[in-house]
């Protein structure tokens, strides 16, 4: 199993998948052949589909065009063999010859691969890959989840994960001074600051809470929806749920950094092996793997704040992807906005019902992590492409027209 770092990645939003892939895919052919004189992008399956909202053509002309003329080619129709979100890079000279083509794929959470590479399978670190084998493990060294972490991937980590909190943090900040609405069509006015200040407003402190939640996500993957600077925690998509969990029990419980950073750590553990043994990419397995997965990573990042055993932390982790089964992925007009923003907000009040719950109990439970990982999977491969980031099923069709929504008054 490879490093942690690979679920946590910083960059632009709005999606890790359709817009930090194609922007590192483009810069990798530019860099084999810069004096290109033109260049012809073609875009496949979920990338054709969705990538107009999810900005890909903006992500890839930016890279190319300063260089030489670049002409996107779109075509959802054809989904190539190893991935949905395929992509052919094509440069010729100046006479029109073909000086060489390249096809990659975006695999998930701004990683790519093909037939010759994966940058998920770079260099294994972790000797283990199932939660159950690091488990057996950790109780016989009477060890914790960030310390098997901080094992295997050196001290350094941990300024790794330092960087990655301070820009969690900068994007909940930037997201709750923002106001107005979101680029993209839709006409999605930005809440994060107004749940703030109404969550301030309550007395009961239970429902303050959950409304600071709520703001500290909404925050996020607004600012992410805007193309603001945001981490894959463990994409674009799902970028708002771990930052709210983490930064919510920061400022409410004053945990300190230290401890925040071991809770990232542990949080990425159970990413990267749901990223192993099946994946994290919505056109793949649907939302499950993106918003199910940043549940279950907020949920043992929680549970290991307070104090819970390492069956606990996997109990909670467990119940937060288990409950987002069959997640489908359905973004209307192909934004990351309806419904990823609100479902980010909700994934992370869950993960912390699911820590709650985790907490009760003595952490004995019948379904494991890693089955609940391996169910994902096949459910995500037996779900039809109109519900794997395609924008042609689901809410994405019930809302065809942003111009004429249908409201019930």
């Amino acid at each position: 199993m490879e490093t942690i770092k690979q679920i946590f990645r910083i960059g632009h939003g709005p999606s890790s998948s359709h817009t930090m892939g194609p922007r590192r895919a483009a810069e990798q052919f530019l860099n084999r052949y810069p004096q290109a004189a033109r260049y012809d992008v073609t875009l496949y399956g979920s990338l054709a589909a969705t990538g107009k909202g999810h900005m890909t053509d903006v992500a890839i002309l930016e890279t190319l065009t300063p260089v030489a003329p670049t002409e996107i080619i779109w075509k959802p129709e054809i989904v190539l063999p190893f991935h949905p979100n395929g992509m052919k890079f094509e440069g010729y000279d100046k006479d029109g010859k073909l000086l060489d083509s390249y096809t990659v794929f975006s695999i998930g959470g701004g990683t790519l691969a093909n037939e010759e590479f994966n940058e998920q399978k770079s260099v294994s670190i972790y000797p283990e890959r199932h939660i159950i084998d690091i488990m057996h493990r950790l109780h016989e060294e009477d060890a914790t989840y960030w310390e098997y972490v901080e094992h295997y991937e050196g001290v350094e980590i941990w300024d790794y994960l330092a960087e990655i909190w301070q820009v969690m943090q900068e994007a909940i900040h930037a997201g709750l001074q923002a106001e107005g609405v979101l680029p993209g069509g839709l006409g999605l006015r930005r809440k994060a600051s107004l749940y703030k200040i109404k969550a301030e407003g309550y007395g009961s402190a239970s429902i303050k809470n959950r409304g600071l939640v709520y703001a500290y996500a909404l925050a996020v993957s607004e600012h992410n929806a805007s193309g603001g600077r945001v981490v894959t925690a463990p994409t674009c998509g799902s970028c708002g749920i771990v930052p709210a969990v983490l930064y919510h029990l920061k400022t409410s419980r004053e945990f300190p950094e230290k401890s925040i950073l071991r809770a990232l750590a542990t949080a990425g553990l159970f990413a990267n092996v749901v990223r192993t043994n099946a994946s994290i990419s919505g056109a793949e397995v649907g939302c499950q793997g993106e918003v199910g997965v940043a549940c279950a990573m907020g949920a043992a990042a929680a549970s290991q704040l307070f104090g819970g055993s390492n069956l606990q932390i996997e109990y909670s982790a467990e119940m937060a992807l288990e409950h987002h089964l069959g997640l489908t992925c359905d973004p209307v007009c192909g934004l990351v906005q309806i419904p990823c923003i609100e479902r980010n907000a909700f994934a992370a009040a869950r993960a912390l019902d699911a820590n709650t719950y985790g907490t009760f109990s003595d952490g004995r439970h019948r379904v494991s992590f890693d089955q609940v990982v391996e169910v994902m999977r096949k459910t995500g491969h037996d779900l039809p492409s109109l519900y794997r980031e395609t924008s042609t099923g689901g809410l994405a069709t019930a809302y065809a027209s942003p111009r004429k929504p249908p409201r019930p008054w």
